[in-house]
């Protein structure tokens, strides 16, 4: 996001008193809430006409109509499928570590607990995220470290998405990112956030290497053979 720009937050939070007090919240500290809803489905269906920096997710979610409950790990996992450009920060009144490490391995850049977190420190987490900061709990420190060492070893390839395969073998074949929007049936501005996804990823200073780390990996060919 620009210098100077307001942060446009996304609440997906089940309680609707909690959901409005982090609204009142967000609002006094100069952010702008762009979507807000208890459920998943409708969280999605919001943010397809509403621009959004950080989403804050609930992980547990009861749903009003049936004793079903939702869980908010799924939009985590599938902003950063359909929306890599959107950062996730989560808050939850959970804080088990297995819970917590499937958060982090889902996509999300922060994870903040209900039961102690004050207002000013949601915020200040907020902000750290929307600057691509990350806001790891202390109980995760050692792992989230490991993680980070692990995938500093691995190839570069092996850090990337499916979606960003996707994109990376439309480069490599020569397609410019309109042709890659029409391709997989996604915005051109969600193209250009996988390209962003690359050039950090892959260590590439212009769309010429891209395509030759594409190439040389065999990818350029995967997708020409789809319909």
């Amino acid at each position: 996001m620009q210098a100077g720009q307001r942060i446009r937050i996304g609440i997906l939070e089940d309680q609707q008193l909690f959901r409005e007090s982090l609204v009142a919240l967000f609002a006094n500290a100069g952010l702008e809430v762009t979507v807000q809803s208890p459920d998943v489905e409708g969280f999605l269906a919001q943010l397809q006409d509403s621009a959004l920096d950080v989403a804050v997710v609930d992980l547990r979610l009861e749903r009003p109509d049936t004793k079903e409950m939702d869980d908010g790990l799924r939009l985590v996992t599938l902003l950063r499928e359909r929306y890599p450009q959107v950062r996730v920060l989560v808050l939850s009144g959970q804080r088990e570590l297995p819970q917590m490490e499937r958060c982090f391995q889902a996509g999300a850049a922060g994870f903040v607990s209900k039961l102690n977190v004050s207002c000013a420190e949601l915020v200040s987490a907020i902000e750290q995220v929307a600057r691509g900061e990350w806001v790891v709990p202390s109980e995760l420190v050692s792992p989230v470290q490991a993680a980070q060492e692990a995938s500093e070893r691995a190839s570069p390839l092996d850090r990337l998405t499916l979606r960003e395969r996707e994109v990376l073998s439309l480069v490599a074949s020569g397609a410019d990112n309109l042709q890659i929007s029409a391709r997989l049936g996604i915005t051109e501005r969600t193209v250009k956030a996988h390209v962003s996804n690359l050039y950090r990823k892959l260590g590439v200073q212009n769309r010429v290497e891209m395509a030759m780390v594409g190439y040389q990996s065999g990818l350029s060919g995967a997708m020409d053979s789809h319909p």
